[in-house]
């Protein structure tokens, strides 16, 4: 938690817009404090808000293997400046829960756009800055591409992450390929069983391939590996991986939805795109792998010695390029 005096320190750094104080105050191994729940769609949603309940919204969306705590330190910066910041958990993770036993537990990548509109619908928000790493890149990028009138602007880590699954039938470089292991472990009963026997060590071994140059610490990541306890985490996990490569299939009500994804809508809201140097899912160019995607006000920036984290691993970055996106 953070403590009133800290908090004050951020605060007032923000107010003077000095971004350097308000890294230095900044708590290790800080937490949210008690999350919310809210029924959204077909789910319970667990999420965790700061800032004023009046100001401009934020909503920010992790990936996997991750959770809420990857905004931990992005979401008091953010509150500083007046924001109101929602940090929902994605099914299949933390707190959030199906409504009804019944439900396809289906993790196709339209679905979970879907949760977090039904999200704002239940928050009674009309637009939003969505940001996003993962999983959380590409729900925000479709967001954006599909319901432009609900996102005011968009900040998306690797730029434009919506899936074709046609496209996704070729084959990579080797290195990319070797890259996406668990995907096709996934693909597997023994890589399904291996997640559900092994899901903290699995992740761990992620992150660290993920991030080669984040020193974090067993306190950090058991705070996040808390989400992977969700009953619905191995089949939201392995669905979302098989879908992707056509070896599971997704709900025939979202298929004028996907077919529309497929056809690589440009996206025109205003947009910073964020790529980790040290990602080893960041494609080569600077950026000029996916520019062409985005058609409305644009900046790009690479963050020299930053894995695939982001958010995490470069809060001051990554709330810097909310604000910044917020005056395109």
């Amino acid at each position: 938690m953070i403590n009133r005096r800290a908090f004050g320190k951020i605060a007032a750094a923000a107010l003077l817009g000095n971004w350097v104080s308000l890294s230095s105050v900044a708590m290790k191994n800080a937490s949210f404090g008690p999350l919310k729940q809210i029924n959204a769609g077909v789910l319970n949603v667990g999420y965790a808000e700061a800032g004023p309940a009046d100001g401009p919204a934020v909503v920010l969306l992790h990936g996997w293997p991750y959770d809420i705590h990857s905004y931990v330190d992005v979401a008091p910066l953010l509150a500083a400046k007046g924001y109101r910041v929602i940090v929902p958990y994605l099914r299949g993770h933390g707190t959030t829960r199906f409504l009804s036993s019944k439900t396809f537990r289906n993790a196709q990548q339209s679905v979970i756009a879907l949760d977090v509109i039904a999200l704002l619908d239940a928050l009674k928000i009309e637009k939003v800055i969505l940001a996003g790493f993962d999983w959380g890149s590409r729900t925000a990028d479709i967001i954006a591409a599909l319901w432009p009138e609900r996102c005011k602007a968009l900040v998306s880590v690797t730029g434009y992450l919506i899936t074709n699954r046609e496209n996704n039938r070729r084959p990579l470089p080797p290195k990319a390929e070797w890259a996406w292991w668990y995907q096709y472990y996934f693909a597997t009963e023994r890589g399904r069983l291996g997640l559900e026997e092994n899901r903290h060590d699995l992740a761990k071994l992620v992150w660290k391939f993920n991030s080669p140059t984040w020193d974090f610490d067993d306190a950090t990541f058991d705070r996040t590996a808390a989400a992977f306890e969700n009953p619905d985490y191995v089949s939201i996990v392995i669905g979302n991986y098989r879908w992707r490569l056509s070896l599971a299939k997704g709900d025939p009500r979202y298929d004028r939805l996907e077919k529309r994804l497929a056809e690589g809508p440009v996206i025109a809201v205003p947009t910073i795109t964020l790529d980790g140097e040290s990602d080893p899912f960041t494609p080569a160019g600077d950026g000029a792998a996916y520019r062409g995607k985005f058609s409305g006000e644009y900046a790009h920036r690479t963050l020299r010695g930053i894995g695939h984290n982001v958010p995490q691993e470069a809060p001051q970055a990554f709330a810097e390029a909310v604000i910044a996106v917020d005056g395109l």
